[in-house]
């Protein structure tokens, strides 16, 4: 596709070049600064001035004023002319013939003592721009001879020229480009890359040069222009490898030349411009007689054969923005891409992030979305932009205004949208996709109010999940823009987020509290009652506790007493006093009794008062169970478990005081029983559950408990005290039967304690208690578990005093063999304990042979778990 890319603007006109003499061609041309050279076909030079101007449009254009002219006397044309400023000379090719020219006066440079300053029999030469040598007034050219297949490199000083290399081509070259060692020939048939220095070559392709003119042009270092067959523009560099696609030119070319990122060419016709880049051809300018095309420092400058021409670039940003407002986005940047190596670093960076927000706002508009958050994302878009075109998303007191001039020519989103809504949903949860990836980046840096108040918006309005997430984690939405926002559109779970985030809970529970009571009609959260009480468990500020649990207790004591009892234990988090709780709870029972559940019997608070009023409430709340006709079984059931519990495993509670509360009520023996058993009133406690309750498993359970954490004499004592009781029950002297007398069911649950625990009495004692006439088949289990442990304990005591004997008799062996032996000590030995020096005879040996101090081992001896006692083996010195 098209682009205007440059501009012809005449330099010098024919008047001014030849008057009125119609025969007189141009021949050549060379341009160095503003000093331009004619070479003519009569044999002249012509000197101009070129001055730059601006015109009244804005237009570059060139005035020419002609300084000198020369004849040189050979009367042939002027084939060549190229400009050595560093020397003050034209080195000029005339007649086969290179010789040197004052660039001032034009006149001939004179032969120098002992050198000449003409080369003779040259067909064509070129200027080396990467010279090697080093000598800045020292011009380096390859020449090519006219009946020689070689090519010379020549040294030309200010008044002479030197031979400093000969090099041997396989056929006559036409044409030739240099770039340091490295020569780029046309010769007949083909085209080959020589290396002068090495004679290094490398063939690249066929070209015949009678049928068209070859054309060698340098273009940058050690790279290449090339004509190539099927009118293509081939690029070579100095190993031969062409690293751009070529560009297609058309078959008669005639000339060409590189403006980076362009390639000009020049044709009988037409000059055409394609592009390095893309290889696209951008411009097509009509050329008529056009002969000469050449480039000199970026400076590109066409002939015909009565008039000059310069070929003005464009600037690249007008070229660009032709490009973009043209939708012609991928161009564009390719474009600005290419024109890296031309514009200085600062300007281009800032040059190329504009393009590139340019052309995302292009794509952006196209719907084209992932395109426009990339070149958004590398333009380093400032995404006020881009959020100021959705109406009403930037809060009222953003200081944003947009950039000038403009990035796009959209003025909001109802402009570009033109009424589709489904575009405006799309251009929405695009929006809402890329805030959410920059709200974390350096992007946002100075406007993250802007950005995050947009994104709440976006998201109430499209009931976003990702609002609830956006003001839970920290934020920067404005609260003036945003409430208003949240309540048009019934978010009022997240606008109390929102006040939190704000430091205002007192404000999001009042309005959390009027969703959960029905005044306010929000579905976010089912379970919002829930998250209240969470949120009060977690809350620093006591004073919106104390506040707010009232409510919380009045709707579930069950779940809003964790107010209370779920707060986490750290340092940030100021305590509850427990008794202001429990004063606190005092109207709320349900609440009250969970709350000393938690203190008592989760956090295992050792305190009296809390114990007594838990074990009180448990009782309390059994009595009313009992009090109600009809009872509810189930109900007091696990009322009394809890009270027994508690009466069993705390040692904390008042137990007189529960003891006569409990005193009146005949249901409550077993709590009674307990309550002595807590008093050590054991006869009391069992002479209610036998005789009072006839609860025989409650009885032997209340021993096992009772004893529990005590020695097994003391268990001893506790069973053989309801032995005891059972017995006394009975009638003396009669034997156990299965009849159902009182008698009979304590003889019984007699002999089923004696066979169940066994191992606990004492069975010596045993025997002495029970009756004469019991049979002796019932105390079966009993007896044989009784001899048993008898056996087994005496046989116990035999191996532990054997295994006794046994080590003392060791210890004996030891000491009398240690007594056989010599223990040397003197001042220069030191003891293995405290590593100190022996003053004094008396030692103690350890096993082994080590003196040490008896200080030392009385004080290890001291020290040691075991207590073993060392004693002096020796008095041996």
């Amino acid at each position: 596709m098209s682009v205007k890319a440059f501009e012809l603007v005449p330099a010098v006109e024919r008047d001014l070049l030849m008057g009125d003499k119609a025969r007189i061609n141009i021949e050549c041309i060379e341009c160095c600064g503003k000093h331009l050279y004619v070479g003519t076909n009569d044999c002249f030079i012509h000197h101009f001035l070129l001055d730059e101007a601006t015109s009244s449009k804005g237009k570059l254009i060139y005035s020419s004023q002609k300084l000198l002219h020369k004849y040189l006397g050979l009367k042939k044309p002027v084939t060549e002319l190229r400009a050595a400023s560093a020397l003050e000379r034209l080195i000029v090719l005339c007649d086969g013939i290179v010789f040197l020219v004052d660039m001032v006066t034009l006149e001939t440079v004179p032969s120098a003592a002992g050198g000449g300053a003409k080369i003779r029999g040259v067909t064509a030469f070129c200027i080396n721009e990467n010279p090697v040598n080093g000598d800045p007034f020292c011009v380096e050219m390859a020449v090519l001879s006219s009946k020689r297949r070689t090519v010379q490199i020549y040294m030309v000083y200010e008044d002479r020229v030197q031979l400093a290399k000969e090099v041997s081509t396989p056929e006559q070259p036409c044409a030739v480009s240099v770039d340091g060692y490295f020569l780029c020939l046309a010769l007949a048939t083909q085209y080959m890359i020589l290396n002068y220095n090495t004679g290094a070559s490398q063939d690249l392709f066929p070209y015949n040069s009678e049928e068209r003119r070859p054309i060698v042009k340098r273009i940058s270092r050690e790279e290449f222009l090339l004509a190539a067959p099927g009118g293509l523009g081939m690029f070579a560099n100095a190993e031969g490898v062409s690293q751009r696609a070529p560009v297609n030119w058309s078959e008669s070319v005639i000339g060409a030349a590189v403006c980076f990122p362009y390639v000009v060419a020049l044709d009988e016709s037409f000059i055409t411009i394609h592009s390095m880049l893309d290889q696209q051809l951008k411009q097509t300018l009509s050329f008529r007689d056009g002969h000469i095309l050449q480039d000199f420092e970026g400076k590109v400058i066409l002939a015909s054969t009565k008039a000059v021409y310069v070929l003005v670039p464009l600037p690249l940003e007008r070229q660009i923005q032709d490009l973009l407002a043209s939708h012609r986005v991928e161009e564009a940047l390719i474009l600005t891409e290419g024109a890296q190596r031309n514009i200085p670093k600062d300007k281009f960076q800032i040059l190329h992030k504009r393009i590139l927000q340019q052309a995302g706002f292009i794509q952006f508009g196209q719907l084209q979305f992932l395109e426009a958050k990339e070149h958004f994302r590398k333009g380093q878009l400032d995404v006020r932009e881009l959020i100021s075109l959705y109406p009403l998303l930037l809060p009222a007191s953003s200081s944003f205004t947009r950039c000038h001039p403009p990035l796009h020519e959209f003025a909001d989103l109802n402009h570009l949208a033109q009424g589709d809504q489904e575009k405006v949903l799309r251009c929405k949860k695009f929006l809402i996709s890329y805030l959410g990836e920059v709200r974390s980046t350096e992007v946002v840096n100075g406007c993250r109010e802007d950005v995050d108040t947009a994104l709440l918006k976006l998201y109430a309005e499209q009931n976003h999940e990702s609002l609830l997430d956006l003001l839970a984690s920290e934020n920067s939405c404005v609260l003036a823009d945003s409430v208003p926002w949240l309540e048009k559109y019934h978010k009022y779970f997240a606008l109390g987020l929102l006040y939190h985030s704000n430091g205002q809970d007192s404000a999001a529970l009042q309005l959390w509290i009027r969703v959960v009571d029905g005044d306010l009609q929000d579905s976010t959260r089912s379970d919002l009652y829930e998250y209240i009480v969470d949120f009060l468990c977690t809350s620093s500020n006591l004073d919106l506790v104390w506040k707010y649990a009232d409510w919380a207790l009045l709707k579930d004591p069950t779940v809003g007493i964790h107010v209370f009892t779920r707060r986490p234990a750290s340092k940030d988090q100021p305590e509850l006093n427990p008794d202001d709780v429990i004063t606190y709870l005092g109207k709320h029972s349900r609440a009250l009794l969970l709350y000393l559940e938690h203190l008592v019997l989760e956090r295992r608070i050792q305190k009296e008062k809390f114990h007594t009023h838990l074990a009180v409430l448990y009782l309390e709340r059994v009595l009313s169970l009992l009090s109600e006709l009809p009872a509810n079984e189930e109900q007091l059931t696990k009322a009394r478990e809890r009270l027994q519990a508690m009466l069993r495993e705390s040692d904390l509670y008042r137990v007189q005081f529960l003891l006569v509360k409990t005193e009146n009520c005949e249901q409550l023996l077993l709590e009674r029983a307990t309550l002595h058993g807590k008093l050590e009133e054991h006869d009391k406690a069992l002479h209610i559950l036998v005789h009072q309750l006839r609860d025989f498993p409650s009885a032997e359970a209340f021993c096992i408990w009772a004893s529990s954490c005590r020695d097994s004499a003391y268990r001893q004592r506790l069973f053989h005290l309801l032995l005891g009781v059972y017995l006394d029950g009975s009638v003396p002297g009669s034997a156990p039967s299965a009849a159902g007398s009182n008698g009979g069911e304590m003889e019984m649950a007699a002999v089923d304690l004696l066979n169940r625990h066994g191992e606990v009495f004492d069975a010596v004692r045993v025997l002495e208690m029970l009756p004469e006439g019991w049979s002796l088949q019932l105390l079966k289990p009993f007896l044989g578990r009784a001899v048993r442990a008898s056996m087994h304990a005496c046989r116990t005591s035999q191996i532990a005093v054997g295994l006794a004997h046994s080590e003392n008799l060791q210890l004996l062996h030891d000491r009398l063999k240690e007594r056989k032996k010599p223990i040397l000590i003197s001042e220069k030995k030191g003891c293995h304990l405290c590593h100190n020096t022996f003053s004094e005879p008396s030692v103690v040996c350890l096993p082994g042979g080590v003196p040490v101090h008896t200080h030392c081992v009385a004080q290890r001896a001291r020290d040691s778990p075991t207590k073993r006692q060392l004693t002096n083996s020796s008095n041996h010195t």
